[in-house]
């Protein structure tokens, strides 16, 4: 006797995930919404200061080693 096979097949009368899981499509604008709480925009929006940051930092130290490389007069 074998285990599941599929990922439809629930183990021991649990459902699974997708079962629970309604996938509603968003429209652009309201993913770009500025909305307060924790919310779908407000993630996505986290998620963009985040990368902005770490670009800016990646940045700063980059410049720095280059400069502090370049021969003094």
């Amino acid at each position: 006797m074998s285990g599941p096979t599929t990922t439809d097949q629930t183990v021991a009368g649990q459902s699974s995930v997708q079962d629970d899981v309604e996938l509603i499509p968003v429209e652009r604008e309201e993913l770009n919404a500025w909305r307060r709480g924790f919310t779908p925009q407000a993630e996505i929006w986290n998620g963009r200061m985040a990368m902005l940051g770490l670009t800016a930092g990646l940045l700063m130290v980059v410049l720095i080693n280059v400069i502090r490389s370049l021969p003094s007069a």
